[in-house]
């Protein structure tokens, strides 16, 4: 079924830069917890493993930051998803 001719079509979804805006939210976010997380787990143990766990999870958010900037959203968003779950992952099973 077409719309007629004088009605306008109500586009679906983010527009790319809105797109781009909320993945380097979320990217500044994920940052943040991360830097709040190294924090306390730095206070609860002096270990060299969990500065490498989280110094590596904040370096990845910042490089999801400016693919983001660069317009690669899904890729930010994939590879945001991934160091969110690995970085938690390994905090859990590393002593």
């Amino acid at each position: 079924m077409q719309a007629a001719p004088d009605e306008e079509a109500v586009p679906v979804g983010l527009t790319p830069r809105q797109a781009r805006i909320i993945r380097v939210t979320m990217g500044w976010v994920v940052l943040a917890g991360m830097a709040t997380l190294l924090w306390l787990r730095l206070e609860q143990s002096q270990s060299v493993l969990v500065m490498g766990v989280y110094g590596l999870a904040i370096l990845l958010c910042g490089v999801v930051i400016e693919l983001s900037r660069h317009g690669r959203t899904r890729l930010g968003t994939y590879l945001l998803v991934v160091v969110l779950v690995a970085a938690l992952g390994a905090d859990w099973l590393l002593p």
